[in-house]
């Protein structure tokens, strides 16, 4: 069996993401690393809702200390259009530099379950940061189970956001507007 460790953007995309995952002979082990979500409560929300799931469904999870929120700023201010292709490279290079240190056979992200997420532009930056970490980024659209995860989400009683995570995103939300 294969060990893979998943960096988990939330709860709800972990929820089919891990089963899938699981159904194809991984062992799964979850990673908390995101220094976008804000604001710090919400990170918090987050984070305690996908303890919850690692309870449930009984999987280890990885819980990157600190709340980088200063560092995804630095990333991504003064070209906020492309904030998520900064922001997929700065989670996703912490997660494969994890999954090198820690013997994994590869990592992967529950962004790819999301509609509202760029699969090509995830394929290129978790390729690129597999071989900049010396490991492999495991790719799979998991889109195809982004219902069934609305489903387990309730099933399983968890926190449902309502934004991607970073405050552009919540602002592009609930203001209706579309930052360029």
């Amino acid at each position: 069996m294969a060990s893979i460790l998943l960096h988990c953007c939330c709860a709800p995309c972990a929820t089919y993401t891990i089963k899938s995952l699981r159904e194809q002979d991984f062992e799964v082990t979850a990673l908390w690393y995101n220094p976008n979500i804000h604001p710090y409560m919400e990170h918090q929300k987050r984070l305690e809702s996908m303890q919850a799931l690692a309870e449930q469904m009984e999987f280890p999870m990885i819980v990157s200390e600190g709340y980088e929120m200063p560092d995804y700023f630095r990333s991504v201010v003064g070209h906020e259009g492309k904030r998520c292709t900064d922001c997929y490279n700065m989670r996703l290079n912490k997660t494969a530099q994890i999954a090198n240190d820690n013997g994994f056979d590869a990592f992967c992200t529950t962004l790819l379950i999301s509609p509202y997420q760029n699969q090509s532009m995830l394929k290129e930056v978790g390729d690129k940061t597999a071989e900049r970490n010396n490991t492999a980024f495991y790719f799979k659209d998991f889109r195809e189970g982004f219902r069934e995860s609305q489903q387990m989400t309730k099933e399983f009683d968890l926190y449902r956001q309502k934004y991607c995570g970073c405050i552009y995103s919540e602002w592009e939300r609930f203001a209706k507007v579309k930052i360029s």
